[in-house]
């Protein structure tokens, strides 16, 4: 079961990295400039839709959970590159470099979910996906508290580790919805 997993989450970044690369080349780098915290406050925006689509709210804007999950995909690894970059005032670096630090976190978060994966046993298939949600929310909130605590914690993991989780939770929900199997 693991190998299939491990071509399930490959197949889904590999959706998430090829929507990045679309909207990398109509938008360009612009996310550079990008505090971390306005990248939470992103992800909790879909996140936060995607709770509601969830409880049955009607959807006016068209937009499905699954490409809010990428979203948050894609805008947990933004944010793994603005903290480890840092924002810039402009688009400072171009496409192919974008792209290259884009697969620098994404296969980091690959790497990670196949070690927890492991250590849990694929536990998360047997929850809902509205618990990704949650989960994913929850973690939004503890990161907002890091940030205001400006990163120092007495026994928590960093802001890094909780967008590593989001993606995680995000993934999960986007296998759960067959997008590795489209």
């Amino acid at each position: 079961m693991a190998e299939n997993t491990n071509i399930e989450f490959e197949k889904v970044l590999s959706v998430c990295r090829e929507l990045f690369g679309k909207k990398l080349r109509d938008y360009g780098a612009s996310w550079r400039i990008m505090r971390p915290e306005s990248l939470t406050d992103q992800i909790f925006i879909k996140a936060k839709r995607i709770r509601t689509l969830e409880t049955g709210a009607e959807n006016m804007v068209g937009e499905d959970i699954n490409s809010e999950l990428i979203g948050i995909v894609n805008y947990g690894l933004i944010a793994l590159t603005q903290l480890e970059l840092g924002y810039a005032d402009a688009c400072d670096i171009d496409a192919d470099r974008a792209m290259e630090l884009y697969d620098k976190q994404a296969k980091q978060a690959l790497e990670l979910m196949k070690k927890k994966n492991h250590d849990y046993n694929e536990a998360w298939r047997g929850m809902r996906t509205t618990s990704y949600t949650d989960l994913i929310l929850t973690k939004i909130w503890r990161t907002k508290q890091i940030e205001e605590l400006k990163g120092q914690t007495l026994v928590s993991e960093g802001v890094d580790a909780n967008y590593m989780d989001m993606i995680n939770y995000a993934v999960f929900g986007l296998i759960k919805n067959g997008v590795a199997n489209e």
